[in-house]
Parts: structure tokens; C-alpha cells; sequence
């Protein structure tokens, strides 16, 4: 945890969902839970079981000295259960960890963390969609050039440009939202043979009291799970980056087509007080972009030798906090841009006025082509690009007088053609579909 830097990158309810304090929380859950779950199969005396569930409480035990006694065991759990027994005291001690091992009690607590650090982000998420539909919707008629390889091309709308901003989010919520992170108990090897005959029955039931779910058998080598928490999150991290990158470019000062009007004291520079900084965007793009090392370090840690692994395990834990934390901070920080976000459709009509049309070549040699040949309507339609933006005059003027166009199509007609409000495709179908997807989902959620 940095006080100098979390608050930028490590911003949102998912900072506190993935803290030192989050880790012990579950930890702890996990112990109360499997002494629940063997009094529910008769192993355990229900009065030991609801001692040991007593003593599971957060502020009890000292995260600082646990980190430092985990020193000599390779891992937090070890100390916890010692000092967890020794709290609990009596005969209900003996069944503190009863069965466990350590990789049980990280792994449920990593997934605990998850689940519980994916409800604030989901909530933004889905914030975020929200507003990206409103601006699909509003502005669906909204003319502004469209660019490709960062050069403007044939025109869209902004509402268009949103509606793509919107199936990202909704494709990444789904990801999430899809995803079962199971609990952890196999014992030594996997095998839960100290618990003999009891071991499924006690596995559901933790499942059930843990809400987590149910793995076929214990996971302690297989990292799949692990892989694909990682990948969604990575995932998500990139949809939220290329919609930030949008914003930062569009709020560029030679474009100029949307702003953020954040609380006063926002977008402001150190030295130049002219700024107009979409700061919230790039909060979203510092946190994104620490995420693929971040979903790398997870995959590569998913080679784990035999039953139980020799460092690999380990290596996850800090990779798979800070992953949270910086998809959670991105989405944040997205959400924040947004909600702040200021179209203006005045300077998107400018800035496609500014080609003088040529955007719009495209539709006057598909016009031509029938009567003219597409080869020759393609020529003499590039001829006449050129000279427009050499300055040599209007391009409807300079298409009007050529030879082979003008003997084809009528000033009128061109005029028409290069109207970009009239060149729109699909464009509102494609939000209209986006829109009908959004609703869809917020339905099923």
C-alpha cells in the first residue's frame, strides 16, 4: 500500500477489498467455515465448531506479525492457525485447521478476496455501460469523422463511437460475471485423507457456507481458475484502456470533440494554467496499462509440479492483489472520465467540414462507377481529391467540372453525395442492436 501513489492507482471500493486486512478476512472465513462444515457432517462438536467461529474475528490478530512469522513456515496460514488456537483455547482448540493444509486456507481466502473485490468493480463496470448507452443514445445522429490508422476516413457518430465503447464493457461484465472461483481443501495432497469417509460431505458444505463454488477435486497445482480470474481481468483492463485512449485523443486540444468537466482543481497543470487535462481518462490508462505484466506473472506461475508446488504457488499472491487492484482503480477511474465527459458536436461538425469533403470520395465514385467504370470513376475522383486539397478550389466545384464526373452527376447530386450526414450505413442499427444488448443484460443481472 503506497499514500503516495494508491489513491491514483489504487482507487476505488476495490483498494479495501484486496487489503492486508481482506486477506485475513478470509482466511479466517475459511477456518470458521470448515469448522462449520465438519460439525454438518458430524466430526465436530457444533459448540467447538461456533467457539472456533467466535475467535475468527479480524481485529483480534496483528497482520504485521503474522507477516513476519510467516517468515519461517513460507506462508501467512501457518502462524494464523497457531495463533487462531491459541484464541480459541479449550478442547474446541483441537479442531482448529482440522484436515487442512496450508495451500487451503490461501487459496479459499484468494478466492474470497476476489469475490468479494469483483462486486465494487462489476458495479462500476456496469456504471460505466450505463452512461456509454446514454451517450449511444443521444447522441446516435451525431455526425464526427471517423478515423483510421489515426487519419480521418469515412464518417460515423459519436453515438456509433459509444455504442462500440458499450459492447466492450458489456463483453468483459459478461466474462466476469461468469466466472466461478471454487473454495480450496485437499489436505496434504490433495487427498482430504485425514478426514477418511467425511471429506466430500465436508468439501460441499464449506463450499455452500463459503458461497464459492464446489471444484471437482482440490486445485492446488491446477491453476486454470487462477488463469482465467487473470485473463478476465486482463481482458477487462484492455477494454477499459482503448476506451480511455479514445477520450485522451478526442479531448486532444487540434481535436477538441469531448472534454472532462471534473470538481474544480481537475485537469489543472503545474505550470500551465490554460490546461484542460482529461485526467480521469489517464488514471485509467496509468492503472490499465500495469495489468498485462500483471496477468502475465499469473499464467506463468500456472506450471506447478506434482501435488503441491515449490515457489510457484507463492509467486502469486502479490500479482493477484495488485491485478485487482489496478483493473478495479482503471474502471474507477473510467467511470469517473464518463460521468465528466462533455461532448461537443460543434466541433465534431467542424472537423469534418474541415475536408472540404473528401471524406466522402469514397460515395462518389461508388455513385459513378456503374455508368463510368469503377476504374475511371476511381481515377478521376482521386484527381479531383488531390486538387481540392492542394487548395485549388471546393471539391464539388472541382468534381462539377471534370469531364467524366460531370457528365455523369449534377452539381446538386454531388453536393448530396458529399453531405456526410448521408453516409452513415448501418451506423444506427448498430446502436440500436448495442442499446437492445444493454438492456438485455441489465435484465438478466
Amino acid at each position: 500500500m503506497s499514500e503516495l501513489f494508491d489513491h491514483l492507482f489504487a482507487a476505488g471500493a476495490v483498494r479495501e477489498e484486496t487489503s492486508d486486512s481482506a486477506w485475513l478476512r478470509g482466511m479466517l472465513d475459511f477456518e470458521a467455515a470448515l469448522a462449520a462444515a465438519q460439525a454438518d457432517a458430524g466430526l465436530v462438536e457444533r459448540t467447538h465448531a461456533d467457539a472456533i467461529a467466535a475467535a475468527c474475528e479480524v481485529d483480534a490478530f496483528d497482520v504485521a506479525e503474522l507477516g513476519r512469522r510467516a517468515t519461517g513456515i513460507g506462508n501467512p496460514a501457518g502462524p494464523l492457525v497457531r495463533a487462531l488456537t491459541e484464541r480459541v483455547g479449550g478442547d474446541a482448540a483441537r479442531h482448529v485447521h482440522r484436515g487442512a493444509t496450508s495451500q487451503d486456507v490461501v487459496d479459499t481466502a484468494a478466492m474470497l478476496v476476489a469475490t468479494r473485490a469483483l462486486v465494487p468493480l462489476l458495479a462500476d463496470l456496469r456504471a460505466c455501460a450505463d452512461v456509454a448507452a446514454r451517450l449511444a443514445e443521444e447522441h446516435a445522429g451525431t455526425v464526427q469523422v471517423g478515423r483510421t490508422l489515426l487519419q480521418h476516413a469515412t464518417p460515423v457518430t459519436f453515438g456509433f463511437a459509444a455504442a462500440g465503447w458499450l459492447t466492450a464493457l458489456g463483453a468483459v461484465d459478461e466474462r466476469l460475471a461468469a466466472l466461478r472461483l471454487p473454495a480450496q481443501l485437499g489436505g496434504a495432497t490433495g487427498t482430504l485423507a485425514s478426514l477418511g469417509e467425511h471429506g466430500l460431505p465436508v468439501l460441499s458444505a464449506l463450499c455452500d457456507r463459503l458461497g464459492l463454488a464446489e471444484p471437482v477435486l482440490p486445485w492446488h497445482t491446477d491453476r486454470t481458475c487462477v488463469a482465467e480470474l487473470a485473463g478476465a481481468l486482463g481482458a477487462t483492463a484492455g477494454a477499459v484502456s482503448g476506451i480511455a485512449r479514445d477520450i485522451v485523443l478526442l479531448a486532444q486540444t487540434d481535436v477538441g470533440e469531448v472534454h472532462e468537466q471534473g470538481p474544480p482543481g481537475t485537469g489543472g497543470s503545474s505550470t500551465m494554467p490554460h490546461k484542460r487535462n482529461p485526467v480521469a481518462a489517464v488514471a485509467a490508462l496509468g492503472s490499465a496499462k500495469q495489468t498485462p505484466g500483471l496477468v502475465a506473472d499469473l499464467l506463468a506461475a500456472m506450471e506447478q509440479e506434482h501435488q503441491r508446488a515449490a515457489g510457484a504457488w507463492h509467486s502469486e499472491w502479490r500479482p493477484l492483489t495488485e491485478l485487482l487492484r489496478a483493473t478495479g482503480s482503471a474502471v474507477y477511474w473510467l467511470r469517473s472520465s464518463l460521468e465528466r465527459l462533455r461532448v461537443d458536436a460543434t466541433a465534431m461538425r467542424a472537423n469534418l467540414d474541415r475536408s472540404g469533403g473528401v471524406l466522402l470520395a469514397e460515395r462518389v465514385t461508388t455513385e459513378l462507377a456503374p455508368e463510368a467504370g469503377r476504374l475511371a470513376a476511381h481515377d478521376a475522383v482521386t484527381a479531383c481529391c488531390h486538387r481540392a486539397l492542394a487548395g485549388e478550389g471546393e471539391l464539388a466545384d472541382l468534381l462539377t467540372a471534370d469531364p467524366l464526373v460531370g457528365e455523369h452527376l449534377s452539381r446538386t447530386r454531388i453536393a448530396e453525395l458529399l453531405d456526410p450526414s448521408g453516409y452513415l450505413g448501418s451506423a444506427g442499427m448498430f446502436v440500436r442492436r448495442a442499446l437492445a444488448a444493454h438492456r438485455e443484460r441489465k435484465e438478466r443481472q
